[in-house]
């Protein structure tokens, strides 16, 4: 699907106009056009981006093929660039993102992506309500665009933050061996939101600091303020790394807890059974001729050795018990 738009001194003037119409308002120097072109054929590319636009053989190539690291070049008379959204499967517990290729000129916008793309969706109906404060200009309607797709990772975050929360909850009350496993998958894909904003950084920086002379000067503060987002939202990676370094050593602490329990509670019982042991593997419970001993009856044999045994036992309780080990 390709849907296009062109603009006059900021204003909506024509929406989907036809393939003749675009390569005729592509040469006229009062016009700006915004095409979007969404899971587009092979040959609409071939029309679109070698038939009207005319772009350099490696930008199509690269627009074409899936990139999975963003990236900026510049053809002298537009930028491409290649810039990921991203969304948040709570289900999966992973992130996926979407590809935005955009061509960049002076008098044109083009973007190109295979699968929809919130920001995109977002910016067309802004530009339908109130296209002077969007579409004024290419840099400019790139810049919204970019903005909508930076806060379009807000929501992700908020997701990835409530499972920490949920699972930092799960650790203090109900400790299991399933929480180390969720706490390394949720540290993975925080590692691959990490990974997916570094290069993205590099990207708009180059954008911010005034390196493409598409972009203007007056419009440089905008996109320096696309930077302090994306160095917000890396902060809060950081931060979701941080806690669940936190998590995995709070759990691996509460599990080493409770083994330490069991051995004491082991080494407590095999304390308390040393009397018994003792005596019984001294003389070996032939208590009807005990030797060294002169008892005749096994009766009075019996009580003597367990009579002996729990006092032994109870003084050696209550020795560890004075002591705080048991």
């Amino acid at each position: 699907m390709i849907r296009s738009f062109v603009f006059s001194q900021g204003k909506l003037v024509s929406q989907d106009v036809g393939m003749d119409v675009l390569r005729l308002v592509l040469y006229d120097e009062g016009v700006q056009i915004w095409v979007d072109a969404e899971n587009p054929t092979p040959e609409e590319n071939k029309m679109l981006l070698e038939g009207i636009f005319n772009f350099h053989p490696l930008a199509i190539e690269d627009c074409i093929a899936v990139s999975e690291r963003p990236k900026v070049d510049d053809y002298e008379n537009y930028i491409f660039m290649v810039i990921h959204a991203v969304n948040y499967m709570q289900t999966s517990h992973e992130f996926r993102t979407t590809e935005l290729n955009m061509f960049i000129g002076k008098n044109f916008l083009v973007t190109v992506h295979d699968e929809p793309v919130k920001s995109v969706t977002t910016t067309i109906d802004r530009v339908i309500k109130n296209a002077p404060l969007i579409a004024r200009a290419p840099d400019r309607l790139t810049y919204n665009l970019l903005d909508a797709l930076l806060e379009n990772y807000q929501p992700a975050l908020e997701e990835l933050s409530g499972e920490i929360a949920e699972l930092e909850s799960r650790v203090m009350s109900n400790p299991s061996a399933d929480i180390l496993n969720s706490v390394l998958k949720l540290r993975s894909e925080v590692q691959r939101l990490r990974q997916i904003i570094a290069p993205q950084r590099e990207v708009i920086a180059r954008l911010a600091h005034g390196e493409f002379k598409i972009v203007r000067t007056h419009l440089l503060p905008y996109y320096r303020d696309l930077l302090d987002h994306l160095s917000r939202i890396s902060d809060s990676a950081d931060n979701y790394r941080d806690s669940l370094m936190n998590i995995l050593q709070v759990h691996l602490n509460l599990q080493q807890m409770q083994v330490n329990r069991v051995i004491k509670i082991l080494t407590v019982l095999a304390t308390l059974s040393m009397p018994l042991l003792i005596v019984t593997s001294w003389y070996g419970m032939n208590v009807q001729h005990m030797p060294n001993t002169g008892w005749p009856d096994w009766k009075y044999s019996y009580m003597a050795i367990l009579g002996g045994t729990a006092l032994w036992t109870a003084l050696l309780y209550l020795y560890l018990k004075r002591k705080g080990w048991s």
